[in-house]
Formats: C-alpha cells, sequence, structure tokens
C-alpha cells in the first residue's frame, strides 16, 4: 500500500534540491577559484591526495553502511548518506570560505578546503543518527544545511573569542553532531517511540552490511585524525596516526569484551560491538595535538570502550523512556560520551604540564569555555531546527512507514510480490486458494484492507 505522503517527494524534495544545487553553482561561478599556488609544492598532490581519498571513503562509504543495520532501511541509510554528504559539503566550503571572500573576493577551493569541508559533512552525518528511519529525505537536508551551519559558527567562535587552533575545534565535531541530533530527537519525539517501531529491526544480512561500514571507519579513523596535522612537522602526524591505531586497536579489544559480559547468554552482540568498537578513535581524537605516549591513547581507548559500551547497554532505553529521545544509531555512545571523554582527556593532559597555579586556573577556565560554547550552539541550533521541522509541510512518514524504504524508494522486487498476491487474493485461481491467501497476508497485511 503507497504511503500517505509519497507525492511529498516529488513537490517537496525535487524542487529543494534544484533549487539549492542551483544556488551553489551560481555562487562558484561568482566566488569559486582553484588555488593554483600549490603548484609550486611538488609533493603537494601526492602528500595531500591520499589523505582525501581515505577521508572519503570513510565519510561515504563507512558512514553510508554503518547505519545499513535495519532490516528494511538499508537503501535509504546509504542513499540519503551520499545525498546529506554531497550537499552539506558544498555548503560547508561556501560557510569556510566567507572570511578569505571578504579579504581577497574570491573562495579559495584546493584539496584541504574540500577535507576541511567534508569533516565539517561528518558532524552532520552524526547529527541525523538519530533521526534515521523516522524523517523524510526533505527534512534530512535541511537537517544538514542547519547542522552545518551551526558547527561552522561555534567553530568560527572558538577561533575569535578563545584563539582555539583549527585542529581543536574541528575535533569537537562528535559532541556537537551528537548532541544536535539529540536535541532534535527530542522535539520531533513520535509518540509511542517507547513501544518500539514494528520495522525497527536487524538481521543477519543487514548486520553484516552495517559490519563493513564500521570497518572501513575504523580502517580509515587514523586518516581522519591525523589530516589536520600540520605538515611541517612530520613527528607529530606520525603521532597522531599510531596514537589513533593504538586507541581503536585497545577499544575494539575491550568493546568485544564487555560485550560477552553485558550479555545475559554470553554472547557477543553485534549493533553495540560496531558501536563501541569506534568510540576509542573518538575519545583520542579530541585531544590529539596533546597525546605524546602510547600508553596515553591505550588509556583513552580502553575507557572509551567501557564508557560507550554501558552508554549503549542503558543509556540509550533511559534517554527513551525519561527524556523521549528516541536514538537509532545510538550516537550518544558512539560519538557523544566519547567525545566528552576526549574534552576531559585534554584537560587532565593539558593540565599536568602546568607547575604555576594562575595559569592552571585560567586555561581550565579557558578549556570549560570552549566546552560550553560547543554545546550550547549544538543545543540552540538543534532546537531552532526542529521547531522548523515540526511544521506538517514537510510531510514526516507515518509512524507505519518509519523504517521501510519502499516509502521512498522504487522496490521493484517486493512491489511485483506485492501485486502478485493482490492478483491471486482478488480471483483465487490459485489451486492452493487457502495456502496462498494466507501467505499473502503474512507477508503483506495491507492486502487485507485493500480486499
Amino acid at each position: 500500500m503507497a504511503p500517505k505522503y509519497a507525492p511529498s517527494l516529488r513537490s517537496r524534495l525535487a524542487p529543494l534540491l534544484l533549487f539549492l544545487q542551483t544556488g551553489f553553482i551560481i555562487i562558484s561561478a561568482f566566488f569559486f577559484e582553484i588555488e593554483n599556488n600549490i603548484n609550486l609544492k611538488k609533493d603537494y598532490f601526492i602528500n595531500v591526495y591520499p589523505a582525501f581519498q581515505d577521508v572519503n571513503v570513510m565519510v561515504i562509504l563507512g558512514f553510508g553502511f554503518f547505519s545499513t543495520f535495519l532490516v528494511r532501511y538499508g537503501l535509504s541509510s546509504s542513499g540519503f548518506n551520499l545525498l546529506v554528504a554531497a550537499m552539506a559539503t558544498q555548503w560547508a566550503i561556501i560557510l569556510n570560505g566567507i572570511e578569505s571572500c571578504y579579504t581577497r573576493g574570491k573562495i579559495k577551493v584546493d584539496l584541504k578546503s574540500i577535507l576541511v569541508a567534508e569533516m565539517c559533512a561528518a558532524s552532520a552525518l552524526i547529527a541525523i543518527g538519530p533521526m534515521q528511519g523516522k524523517s523524510s529525505p526533505v527534512q534530512l537536508i535541511l537537517v544538514a544545511l542547519m547542522e552545518v551551519s551551526g558547527f561552522i559558527l561555534s567553530e568560527w567562535l572558538l577561533r575569535v573569542l578563545l584563539e582555539v587552533r583549527p585542529l581543536s575545534s574541528i575535533m569537537l565535531l562528535h559532541i556537537f553532531g551528537a548532541f544536535f541530533g539529540l536535541t532534535l530527537t527530542w522535539i520531533l519525539y513520535r509518540k509511542g517511540s517507547n513501544q518500539g517501531f514494528e520495522k525497527e529491526k536487524v538481521d543477519k544480512k543487514s548486520g553484516l552490511f552495517s559490519m563493513l561500514g564500521t570497518v572501513f571507519i575504523w580502517m580509515f579513523w587514523p586518516t581522519f585524525n591525523s589530516v589536520l596535522v600540520d605538515e611541517r612537522y612530520p613527528g607529530r602526524k606520525l603521532e597522531a596516526v599510531c596514537s589513533t591505531y593504538l586507541a581503536l586497536a585497545v577499544s575494539a579489544v575491550t568493546a568485544a569484551a564487555l560485550s560477552v559480559f553485558s550479555s545475559p547468554r554470553g554472547k557477543l552482540n553485534l549493533i553495540q560491538i560496531q558501536s563501541c568498537i569506534l568510540a576509542g578513535g573518538v575519545a583520542v581524537g579530541v585531544p590529539i595535538s596533546v597525546v605524546h605516549h602510547p600508553w596515553e591513547a591505550m588509556a583513552i581507548g580502553f575507557t572509551a570502550a567501557i564508557i560507550s559500551t554501558i552508554g549503549f547497554k542503558y543509556l540509550k532505553i533511559h534517554m527513551l523512556l525519561a527524556f523521549e529521545c528516541h536514538d537509532t544509531c545510538a550516537v550518544l555512545s558512539t560519538h557523544g560520551l566519547p567525545g566528552l571523554l576526549g574534552w576531559l582527556a585534554h584537560f587532565l593532559l593539558q593540565m599536568k604540564d602546568y607547575s604555576d597555579h594562575t595559569l592552571a586556573v585560567r586555561f581550565a577556565m579557558f578549556h570549560i569555555c570552549t566546552l560550553c560554547i560547543i554545546i550550547s550552539v549544538s543545543l540552540s541550533m538543534g532546537i531552532l531546527t526542529g521547531l522548523l521541522l515540526k511544521w506538517n509541510f514537510w510531510r514526516p512518514p507515518q509512524n507505519n512507514k518509519c523504517f521501510d524504504d519502499q516509502a521512498y524508494w522504487v522496490v521493484r522486487e517486493c512491489r511485483d510480490a506485492e501485486m502478485l498476491c493482490s492478483y491471486y487474493l482478488e480471483r483465487q485461481i490459485h489451486k492452493h486458494v487457502f495456502w496462498t491467501s494466507n501467505f499473502c497476508l503474512l507477508q503483506f497485511p495491507n492486502l487485507a484492507v485493500r480486499k
């Protein structure tokens, strides 16, 4: 049975995408400029392009398959991920280039600017995680545009007010994206979510594809954390890569052990593991500029896996029951809590280097203000976006159409099977009429209403 709001894709999604893309093309025609001075650096392309490839694979392929664990939402999770990433990256290039446009009259475009824009887009992909399956693609596009705008605004405030370095400010994307997404789920809470959605299920095949995305993210996370480290100091970049790998390795082993301990049957939980093995990369990315010893990275990865596992096991259900936040992809335990742990680790590792009490207090206030700005802007923009999306004009899916690809995609095989069953039920020409009717009604309950 076709969803009630199916025509909204034609009347809303297509005009919105064409309008935005036309606007981006016009802006690029007047203000974009390819940076040509990099041709003077012989090794620039050789050094930067592999990192660009790694981050691109992680954002598009890794995040795209990461959320395909839902049985009937695989096309939407991977397809909408690509759509959101493409739009958010273009928008981030424009917003990041406003300062350059003001001083030079042009927005500089090179591999480094696209890399930074993709990292901003990654924060938008984190933010739509809690909304997966419950939002239309039009809503997801709006969320991405608002989230990227808010994140770049917070990053600008950190640079201007507190003079935070770009590496430290951008790595707070996990905290910003997680709290932005959780705020949206709180405002857009659906009645009956605590009962569970009919199609919010996981099976072996969808879990395998989801684990594939997790593996890609896990493999390329060292590049993601080290890509913004100053190239003039190869030793620091090597430290960042090694620290990220060690943190990821420790978090993977720890998450597997804790998953067995927390299971009533003493078995591994696939969805829990794929969320928690990434916690080490998230946590160590925030203080990556001050992590200089292997044991520090390993301790951060170990602690991050513990916090993430506990959060996945207990906080997800409590957030739903107590705060009415239905977090589909568990971004709180995957990105939010490890990101806060990374902020705390940065604070402690930096504080131990201060022997002067006055300087230590000043740095503490500075570091706390950094977190307050990030969370304040995240919550404010999340509330603003949530109020915008509550407008019924965007046609959100009904509860019985949530987590279902057929609401937005042409699923040929399922549609043909449904039409065939409908044909059998209406004419009852099959020799095994009773068996066919019961099978069709079991597979497609809506046919009973149609009949």
